[in-house]
């Protein structure tokens, strides 16, 4: 995705395939208010300026299975490296979805953790529907009483993870680490919990 137009044209591209905003922007890898923008100045119903945001696209990684396996277990190191910096261990690697499963199936496996799915209220929330709820799912691993360590692609805002860390906190998780391809939110933690990536990326304006 080079430009602009590229992107509006993806995300119209997405919308009349039926995905909701939450989806879009997980494609996409940006913002939901960026998402809104991409629409709404596509259909041309919109003249403010865009939102202060950097798309990324990591297909060259997602496509090929041996890169993402070495990408995991380049992601596993520093997952390492944090948990024994904290005197951790890790009983659950917790994937978010839909793009944070590969990583975190191939992470599990390399740390020898068992794996959890959890679907994030974007995935399901719409204009029409209101407030949705984010849930684990049944047929992966439960968290109760275990050491996890959360794995997504990217961060943006951090809402996502924010929820995620709620969620497993009130289902009874110890969450040691959460790790991420790339952090565009250039943060050192989200909700009290240590953030490690394997790229960050900072604004300079």
């Amino acid at each position: 995705m080079k430009n602009i137009e590229t992107l509006m044209k993806k995300a119209t591209e997405l919308k009349a395939e039926g995905l909701v905003e939450g989806q879009i922007s997980e494609e996409l890898n940006v913002s939901s208010e960026t998402v809104t923008w991409l629409l709404t100045h596509a259909e041309k119903t919109s003249t403010s300026p865009g939102p202060k945001d950097i798309s990324v696209d990591w297909s060259m990684i997602g496509k090929s299975a041996f890169r993402m396996n070495h990408i995991s277990e380049a992601l596993s190191d520093i997952i390492i490296e944090i948990l024994d910096e904290n005197d951790c261990g890790v009983d659950a690697v917790v994937g978010i979805a839909l793009s944070g499963l590969p990583l975190a199936s191939m992470v599990a496996n390399s740390l020898g953790a068992e794996l959890a799915v959890y679907t994030p209220s974007k995935q399901m929330l719409t204009k029409e529907s209101g407030k949705a709820r984010g849930n684990l799912s049944a047929n992966f691993s439960e968290v109760m009483d275990k050491e996890c360590v959360i794995i997504d692609d990217v961060v943006t805002t951090g809402r996502t993870l924010e929820e995620v860390v709620e969620y497993l906190d009130e289902h009874g998780a110890k969450i040691n680490a959460i790790a991420v391809l790339i952090d565009k939110k250039g943060t050192e933690e989200i909700a009290g919990v240590p953030v490690v990536s394997l790229l960050k990326v900072l604004r300079v304006n």
